[in-house]
């Protein structure tokens, strides 16, 4: 397991996890995914379109609409979700130190502009598994609460291969992403930041 460069507010902080080349490679393995299961854009439970785009790998897929939020065996378009990528799950063993394998591997697009409200992740069965989170392209404002809404909050610039593991007493807190600095990254031809977030659903 390998041991984390920052702790925030509970919140493992691996800065610089991915090199250069891992990144490329990352995404190269995500592409696969993305033919199979393309980025769609998901509405609130209160109707309002995200800004953000996803897609998932894995035994279940997020997934938002007017029913509220939930987990899912197929993509929108009706098929099953491919795969998680053996890359990522090599990054998920090796910082989590964990055999049990993640159930998903949720996987957000942040365009121009996009962001991510501040919120929980409390729709899995079982709190003590932890949740991973993996940031590629362009930095994103990290922002970190508390349990309850509300209260003081932390920040801080992830960037471009930055790994983050949200378990123990960090597991229920609020977190979001407020920007993007966009086109701060060469990885993506586009511009934008991509964020995987692999957790235990079952």
């Amino acid at each position: 397991m390998t041991d984390a460069t920052l702790r925030l507010r509970d919140f493992d902080i691996y800065k610089g996890y991915l090199d250069g080349p891992a990144q490329t490679a990352l995404i190269g393995a995500l592409r696969g995914v993305l033919k199979v299961a393309p980025l769609f854009s998901p509405t609130t439970r209160f109707g309002k379109k995200m800004s953000v785009r996803m897609t998932s790998a894995g035994k279940y897929g997020w997934y938002s609409d007017g029913r509220g939020y939930r987990y899912e065996p197929r993509h929108p378009d009706g098929m099953p979700w491919p795969p998680i990528p053996e890359k990522v799950l090599a990054i998920w063993r090796d910082v989590t130190g964990l055999e049990r394998e993640p159930d998903c591997c949720l996987i957000n697009y942040y365009g121009e502009g996009a962001r991510m409200g501040m919120h929980q992740d409390r729709d899995e069965a079982d709190f003590t598994w932890p949740v991973l989170s993996v940031s590629l392209g362009d930095d994103g404002m990290f922002r970190i609460g508390n349990e309850d809404r509300g209260g003081k909050t932390e920040s801080i610039w992830l960037e471009s291969g930055d790994v983050v593991v949200m378990g123990g007493p960090a597991r229920l807190l609020h977190h979001g992403v407020d920007r993007i600095r966009f086109g701060s990254s060469r990885l993506l031809p586009k511009g934008g930041r991509i964020n995987l977030t692999c957790r235990v659903v079952d």
